[in-house]
């Protein structure tokens, strides 16, 4: 059965494998493009958040709080939801109370807006590169990284901490490149 354009709900994330910054749940209804967000705390992804698994509790909470604003409607509606290993809980949740959702690739207006959402908030952290975009991947990676390393000690509050190369590589060459910033900072200005 073909469900019309408005009766279709999508839903998407940014952040959620980001180093710095929280993490954002966008749904859009299709159709009317009504769209809710909600917010990941970075402080979800610390150790023991991360350990025991609170980003995909607290995304199943989130994705019900924004489906109930939307006044979803299982009987009538679908969702298409995103991939990513931050809905896993979701799909249990949705096959539990039999609501119908089909595994999706998200792009086009949600992608854009979860992803603009994610950049506004790093903007709002201080990340001022212009090579920071709504494209996820590697050079954004490289971007947070080079952002945190710059003043580690007081952006760190900002790293998602549970992450395992996090504690095991990425912190340790995060410090030792911060170090170097500042021998660099007092040689220019002796």
């Amino acid at each position: 059965m073909d469900v019309p354009l408005s009766l279709t709900i999508e839903i998407d994330d940014s952040g959620t494998g980001d180093l710095v910054g929280d993490a954002f749940i966008g749904l859009l209804r299709k159709g009317t493009d009504e769209i809710v967000f909600k917010t990941l705390s970075v402080d979800l992804f610390n150790d023991e958040n991360w350990n025991n698994k609170i980003p995909y509790i607290m995304a199943v909470e989130l994705v019900k709080e924004g489906l109930k604003e939307l006044n979803f409607n299982k009987e009538t509606e679908k969702i298409e939801l995103c991939r990513g290993n931050i809905f896993d809980r979701v799909r249990y949740y949705f096959d539990e109370e039999e609501i119908k959702y089909e595994p999706a690739i998200i792009d086009g207006k949600l992608q854009d807006a979860v992803e603009g959402k994610l950049v506004e908030h790093l903007r709002d952290l201080g990340v001022r590169s212009k090579s920071l975009t709504i494209k996820s991947g590697a050079k954004r990676y490289w971007v947070l990284f080079n952002w945190l390393s710059y003043d580690f000690y007081k952006r760190e509050k900002y790293v998602k901490s549970g992450f395992k190369k996090w504690k095991t590589v990425w912190r340790e060459r995060a410090i030792e490149k911060h170090e170097r910033i500042k021998r660099e900072r007092k040689r220019t200005y002796r």
